[in-house]
This record gives structure tokens, C-alpha cells and sequence, in this order.
């Protein structure tokens, strides 16, 4: 048995739509277009749901309709929510990925540490001091 989607119940065999979650989950969509967060969106209306649940929520196609589920947002508010998504993951720099941009990273290779003169009683100074004297380089 699958699980019914939020905003929907079953009757008599039949998805209808539970009109109190359907508000709700337009509510979440218009928050997150207007610019608050996933999870402040959802807590602005009473639900207590991780980000990524909000963001499955949003972005779940049954809520345009089909054979079995009748629709609860429309084809511009889904556009709109991925829109704004799409724009928030890119000025956070979160779409280097998906694009294929990765971005090259330093491995260092060759570490050295001069003679400890310094001597600490406290043994977490003592490794402070001696942590902080490790040099590294990377090796071509």
C-alpha cells in the first residue's frame, strides 16, 4: 500500500482533496515564493517538517492533477517554487555540481615539524603548540 499525499484523503476508493492541508501546503508554496525559507515556511503554518520534506512537499507533481489525485497547486505556483529554489541554490554557489563545475581542491602531500623547544604542564597546550608548528606543501 502506498502512502496518500499530504492534502489528499481517501474516499470510497477516491483521492479528494483534504481542503484544510490543501490550503496549508499553498500557504507553504506562497511563503517559500515570497522569500522565506523551507523550514520557516512550513512552521509559519503549524507544521513541524525538516527542509528537505518541505521541499519534497512543493515539488511533488500530484498536486497539478492527475487520473487519480485532483489538482491542488497550479502549473505557474510549481514553476514559480522550482524558479525561486533554482535561483536560491545558485546564488549559494550549491549548483556547481549539477553543472559539472567542480572545483579543484589543494591536497597537501609533504608535512614537516621543526624541534619543540616549548614545554607546556598542559598536555591540550602542548599539542596546540605542537599542531600549530606542522608545515605542509603540495608535491608536483
Amino acid at each position: 500500500m502506498k502512502h496518500t499525499p499530504y492534502g489528499y484523503t481517501i474516499v470510497d476508493g477516491k483521492a479528494v482533496v483534504n481542503e484544510k492541508e490543501a490550503k496549508i501546503l499553498q500557504k507553504i508554496c506562497d511563503n517559500y515564493i515570497l522569500g522565506m525559507s523551507l523550514m520557516a515556511s512550513a512552521k509559519s503554518v503549524g507544521l513541524k517538517i525538516q527542509h528537505s520534506g518541505v521541499k519534497r512537499l512543493m515539488l511533488n507533481r500530484k498536486y497539478l492533477g492527475d487520473d487519480f489525485y485532483p489538482a491542488i497547486l497550479t502549473e505557474e505556483i510549481m514553476n514559480k517554487v522550482e524558479e525561486e529554489r533554482a535561483r536560491r541554490e545558485k546564488a549559494l554557489g550549491r549548483d556547481r555540481r549539477k553543472q559539472g563545475k567542480t572545483v579543484k581542491g589543494v591536497v597537501y602531500t609533504k608535512f614537516s615539524i621543526p624541534k619543540i623547544d616549548v614545554k607546556y604542564e598542559n598536555p591540550m597546550k602542548q599539542a596546540e603548540y605542537a599542531y600549530s608548528l606542522i608545515g605542509n606543501e603540495v608535491s608536483t
